[in-house]
Order: structure tokens, then C-alpha cells, then sequence
């Protein structure tokens, strides 16, 4: 086994069509990265015709300290099973690390822990130190360790039927509700960007500046691998099918009058009124919606990323409006369908806890989740191969906890 010298395109197709390949792992994404301060360089292996294995390192500067941190986000893309490649992947990348100065390197694989075998063994003997299964979500890693991931190789019909039933109809309302879900335009990305900063004023978090979506977008896009989808409700064409349908229920209202002095008649017509009240406040919003913006308004958006058969649900954002018209099942479905009709089979959700407690602040993240017929994909974790063990006890453990301290003297002050 020995180092290869191949290019990015060579080592972003290689991450694509293998299985432990990922997003992360691609120089694209990589490339994306520089707006906050990482800079990678990458490492290949094989037989020296065939490429075996390929890691991608990233570095960021310790502030103030002449050191960095190295980071192969999801780990080494191979098998794990040949020892040689993860020997000599491992072999290049410690040479590659000191020479950038790190204090140590830090990999999560992006290999379930059922398909894990002897893997964990076989990393502690080469020198790294596995950090715990811990919770998806623990603080102590840099990626989630569980993911939520639904099997979208399959048709419409039964991609809608594997979610869970009350999301099913809601899935399907959101078709007839009439918004209209678009692969957008990267001029489009400030539209999104201030819908991310209204659901993060709703939803207590820091949102980006739309430079860092655009950043991502430039990086991934051309080469297929990122689209932005936004949900818009354009009233004029929602209008009319409201109109039909009370022109619907007014006609069943009509032939149940007749029958009013009937209990069943009676509740009917109750329903009926219940119904058509909604209807007529529903227009009555549209026609005031059409005055204002009757080229429509956006309500949802999320940017869509690709790496081979996987796709991912990165960013999601949404209106605090006109929120029973359903947008973000709209949008989820579409997304679904279109990531499924490129070639992916897998749909990633993203970060979750497993099956949190009512009272955890994971909950709700969790609810949502696992409705989409997803399952858990609980990853093997995270490993430290030390390189400088002083510089490692003072950033991984002395320095956290004095910032706990001045966290909590500070709460303790107000």
C-alpha cells in the first residue's frame, strides 16, 4: 500500500460512489469551509494504479496558539476491514498533521456502529482514543452521532405511505393546499437567508449572513451537488380553488335544507357552516395577500446537498405566516422526490437524539424527524489520535472547564 497523488476531482468521485463516502469528506464541501477559517489538504492511498482510500483534513488555528486543530470530518473515506489502507491512511495523515502544527486529529466515520465490526478495536490499536457512545446530540462531539434517514428509493406512493400516518395527511393536504415548491436561483439566496433569520428569532438560534450560504451554494452547485428550494404562496392561484370549493359546499348546503328538521341533516349543516366560514376568512386573507404581493410570498426554503446515492436536508427555514397552508411538508416531499429522481436512494434528516424524554429540549427536533419514515442511523463516533498531549489536556479539558466556571460565576452575578 502507498500514498497517491490524484486529483480533486478524482478523490470527490471516489467520496461519491463509495459507501463510507459523505458530504463532508468532498473538497467542494471543503472549499465551502474557508469563510470560517478552515483550509484542508488531501491524502490518497492504493495500489498505485487503483485508489484504495482517501481522506480529506481539514485544519483551523487554535486562537492565539501556534497550533491547529485537524479535523477528517466523517472519517477516512475506505473500508475499514482492510487494515493495510486504514494503517497507511492513518501512517500519512499524522505526517500531514504534524508538519500544519496539530495538537490532534479528530475523526467521526461515517460508519454505523451495527456495520462497525472489530472497527473499534482496530483504530485504539493504531493510537486513537474513542470518545463514548454518547447521545446524538452530546456537545463533546463535532458531528451528531445519530442521524435520521429515510429510504426514498422507492416509488411515490410508497415513499408517502412510510411515513407515519397523521403526517401522511398532512403530506398530502399540503398538495392541495396550492403553494408552489421551486428549485431557486442563487439571487434567490437573500430570500432564504431572511427567512433562516425570522425562524431563528422564532426559534431562539444564530442564524448566517447570507455570504455563507452563497459560499455554499458557489461551492457545491456547479457540480450538481446543492439546490435551494423555496415554497411560495402565490394568492391568485389559490384563490379560485378556495372559490370552488364554496361554491361546493353551498351546493350540498342548499340539498340539505329540506332536510333541516333531521338531527343528521342538522349537523351537516354545521359542519358545513364551520367549513365555509374558514373558507371565506381564507379568501378574505388571500385578497388582501394579492394586494400586497400578488407575485406571491415565500413561506419556506431549504438548501438540498448531494454526495453520490446520499442526500442531505442541510438548512431549512420557514415564515411565521400562513403556517396551515403547509409549506414545509410541501417542501419536504418535493425535495424527497427530487433527490430520488437524480439517483439518490437515501434522504439525511440530519442530527437527532435517540427517542428523548418529553421534557428535553431534543424532543420536538425528534418528533419531527421520525415522522418522514425515517430511521436512526447511530454512527460509531468519534476518535483523538494525540499528537501533543500538553497542548491537547489544556484545549479539550482544562480550557472548557474554565469556561464553564466563568459561565456559571457569570449567572451567579445577575
Amino acid at each position: 500500500m502507498k500514498q497517491m497523488n490524484i486529483s480533486n476531482e478524482a478523490h470527490d468521485t471516489f467520496v461519491k460512489t463509495h459507501p463510507n463516502g459523505d458530504l463532508l469528506q468532498l473538497t467542494t464541501w471543503a472549499n465551502s469551509k474557508s469563510l470560517t477559517g478552515w483550509y484542508f489538504r488531501r491524502i490518497a492511498v492504493g495500489d498505485g494504479e487503483t485508489v484504495k482510500g482517501v481522506a480529506l483534513l481539514q485544519f483551523k488555528r487554535v486562537p492565539k496558539l501556534p497550533f491547529t486543530l485537524c479535523y477528517i470530518s466523517r472519517g477516512f473515506v475506505c473500508d475499514y476491514a482492510d487494515k493495510a489502507v486504514v494503517e497507511k491512511l492513518t501512517e500519512i495523515a499524522i505526517a500531514t498533521a504534524k508538519r500544519e502544527k496539530a495538537y490532534a486529529i479528530k475523526i467521526d466515520p461515517d460508519v454505523e456502529v451495527q456495520n462497525a465490526e472489530t472497527m473499534l478495536k482496530d483504530l485504539e490499536a493504531l493510537g486513537f482514543v474513542h470518545k463514548g457512545f454518547e447521545d446524538g446530540l452530546s456537545k463533546n462531539y463535532i458531528q451528531p452521532r445519530m442521524t435520521m434517514i429515510t429510504d426514498i428509493d422507492k416509488s411515490d406512493e410508497d415513499l408517502i405511505a412510510s411515513f407515519e400516518k397523521n403526517n401522511r395527511s398532512r403530506v398530502k393536504l399540503s398538495l392541495k393546499k396550492g403553494t408552489e415548491a421551486i428549485v431557486a436561483k442563487r439571487e434567490d439566496l437573500k430570500i432564504f437567508a431572511q427567512l433562516m433569520k425570522e425562524t431563528g428569532e422564532r426559534d431562539g438560534f444564530l442564524t448566517r449572513d447570507v455570504s455563507y450560504f452563497e459560499t455554499i451554494y458557489d461551492s457545491l452547485n456547479p457540480n450538481g451537488d446543492a439546490e435551494l428550494f423555496l415554497v411560495k404562496l402565490v394568492p391568485s392561484h389559490v384563490i379560485p380553488k378556495l372559490q370552488e370549493e364554496l361554491k361546493n359546499l353551498n351546493a350540498q348546503k342548499e340539498k340539505l335544507l329540506p332536510k333541516q328538521d333531521q338531527k343528521k341533516a342538522q349537523n351537516q349543516l354545521k359542519d358545513i357552516g364551520i367549513k365555509v366560514a374558514k373558507l371565506e376568512k381564507q379568501v378574505e386573507e388571500l385578497e388582501q395577500l394579492n394586494e400586497t404581493h400578488p407575485e406571491g410570498k415565500y413561506l419556506s426554503g431549504a438548501l438540498l446537498t448531494f454526495s453520490g446515492h446520499k442526500s442531505y436536508y442541510l438548512y431549512g427555514a420557514s415564515s411565521n405566516e400562513y403556517r396551515d397552508y403547509l409549506p414545509n411538508h410541501n417542501m419536504q416531499i418535493t425535495m424527497m422526490k427530487f433527490a430520488r429522481d437524480k439517483g439518490a436512494k437515501s434522504y439525511d434528516f440530519g442530527g437527532t437524539s435517540n427517542n428523548p424524554s418529553k421534557d428535553s429540549e431534543h424532543y420536538g427536533l425528534w418528533q419531527f424527524k421520525k415522522m418522514w419514515g425515517t430511521h436512526l442511523s447511530e454512527k460509531i463516533g468519534e476518535f483523538d489520535y494525540v499528537l501533543n498531549k500538553p497542548m491537547y489536556k489544556l484545549i479539550e479539558e482544562v480550557k472548557p472547564r474554565i469556561t464553564k466556571m466563568k459561565l456559571k460565576m457569570t449567572k451567579g452575578r445577575k
